[in-house]
C-alpha cells in the first residue's frame, strides 16, 4: 500500500474534508461582524444623544432642582447657596386665593381658550386649503408657494410686521376696516385691551395654519384616486366623498397635527412677547409670557420654575391622555373593521 505525502512536515495535522488547510475559524469573525452592526447605530446617535443631554436634559434638571430653592436676585451670582424652601414654590403657585396664584390661573384660561381657538382654526384652514389644492388646474404650484410663506418667514419678521399693521394711528387694519370698510367707529387700539387677544390669535393662526395646509397636503398624496372614481361611478357627491373617503383616511395624520400643534400653541413665547414686548396685556397674558415675567421680572426664579415645572406635568398628562384615547380608538375600529 502507498502512503501519499502532502505536505513536507509527516506530523502536521491533516485538513477537515471540504475546507481548505488555510480556512481560519468563523466564529471570531462572525463575533466581530455581529458586535460591530449592533453597536454602529448606538455609535451613531451618541452625538444626537450627548446633544440632546446638553441642550434639554440639562437644563430641566437644573430647572426641577431650581424649583426647589428661594432663588431671588440676591442668589443669581451663585444660585447653588439658595436655600430650600421645599414645596413653598409650588404651594404659592397654586394658591388661587393669592395674588399670585390667581394670576397664573387667569394665564393658564387665556392659554387653554387661545390655544383651542387656534389650533382649530389653523386645523380647519389648513385642511381647507389642502382640498382645494388637490385638484389641478392653471397656477396651483405658485399658490401652494404662496401659502407656505407665512410659514417659512421667520418668527420675529413676521410678528413686527404685524405690530406695524396693528398700530392704532396709522396701521393698515385701521386703515382698511375704519377708513376704507368703515366697519368701526373709530379706529381701534390692536395691541392693549379686550382686543390684543383677537390680534394675538389673527396672528397664530396666519403663522401656523400652512404647517397644517403642508401636512395634510402631504396626507392627501397617500390616499388612492381610486377611491374616488369608484365614489363617483357610485353616485357619491362631493361632501359625501370628503365625510366617507377624505376625512377617515386622514384620521391618522390629524392625530399626530393635533398634538403638534396643541404643544407648539400652548408653548409659543415667541409670538406674545414680539407682539407685546414684556408685559403682555391682561387678556393676552399667556402662560408662557406669564411664567417669563415671574422669573425675569420679577426676579423670583423659584416661583418661576415652579410654574414651569407644573406647565410640563399638564403638558405631559394632556400629552398621555390624549395618545391613550387615539390609541384606543384606533384598535377598536381595526377591530370593528376585522
Amino acid at each position: 500500500m502507498t502512503t501519499t505525502t502532502v505536505s513536507g512536515d509527516p506530523g502536521a495535522p491533516t485538513a477537515a474534508p471540504g475546507k481548505s488547510p488555510g480556512a481560519a475559524a468563523p466564529g471570531p469573525r462572525r463575533r466581530a461582524g455581529w458586535i460591530r452592526r449592533v453597536t454602529l447605530p448606538y455609535l451613531l446617535l451618541l452625538p444626537a444623544l450627548v446633544l440632546e443631554l446638553l441642550v434639554h436634559l440639562v437644563p430641566m434638571v437644573i430647572g426641577i432642582v431650581m424649583s426647589f430653592k428661594q432663588l431671588t436676585q440676591f442668589y443669581i451670582r451663585d444660585w447653588g447657596t439658595a436655600p430650600w424652601s421645599g414645596f413653598d414654590n409650588y404651594k404659592v403657585s397654586v394658591d388661587f386665593d393669592a395674588p399670585i396664584g390667581e394670576a397664573l390661573l387667569h394665564s393658564f384660561a387665556v392659554t387653554v381658550g387661545f390655544t383651542l381657538l387656534s389650533v382649530g382654526l389653523c386645523w380647519l384652514i389648513g385642511t381647507a386649503a389642502a382640498i382645494c389644492m388637490q385638484d389641478t388646474f392653471r397656477g396651483r404650484g405658485l399658490l401652494r408657494a404662496l401659502f407656505l410663506v407665512p410659514y417659512a418667514l421667520p418668527v420675529y419678521a413676521a410678528v413686527i410686521t404685524w405690530v406695524f399693521m396693528f398700530q392704532h394711528d396709522n396701521g393698515l387694519v385701521n386703515h382698511v376696516l375704519h377708513d376704507q370698510l368703515h366697519l368701526t367707529d373709530k379706529p381701534s387700539f390692536w395691541l392693549i385691551g379686550d382686543n390684543s387677544f383677537v390680534a394675538l390669535l389673527v396672528v397664530s393662526v396666519w403663522k401656523g395654519w400652512p404647517f397644517a395646509f403642508l401636512i395634510v397636503m402631504a396626507g392627501l398624496q397617500n390616499i388612492p384616486r381610486e377611491l374616488y372614481e369608484a365614489a363617483a361611478l357610485d353616485g357619491a357627491g362631493q361632501w359625501q366623498q370628503l365625510r366617507r373617503i377624505t376625512l377617515p383616511s386622514l384620521r391618522p395624520v390629524n392625530q399626530v397635527l393635533v398634538l403638534v400643534l396643541f404643544l407648539w400653541t400652548f408653548n409659543d413665547f415667541n409670538t406674545p412677547y414680539v407682539l407685546f414686548g414684556r408685559a403682555a396685556p391682561e387678556a393676552a397674558d399667556l402662560i408662557s409670557v406669564h411664567i417669563y415675567q415671574a422669573s425675569f421680572v420679577s426676579w423670583d426664579f423659584g416661583t418661576g420654575s415652579a410654574m414651569s415645572v407644573l406647565l410640563l406635568l399638564f403638558l405631559l398628562v394632556v400629552t398621555g391622555t390624549y395618545l391613550a384615547i387615539t390609541s384606543r380608538t384606533s384598535r377598536g375600529r381595526k377591530a370593528a373593521d376585522v
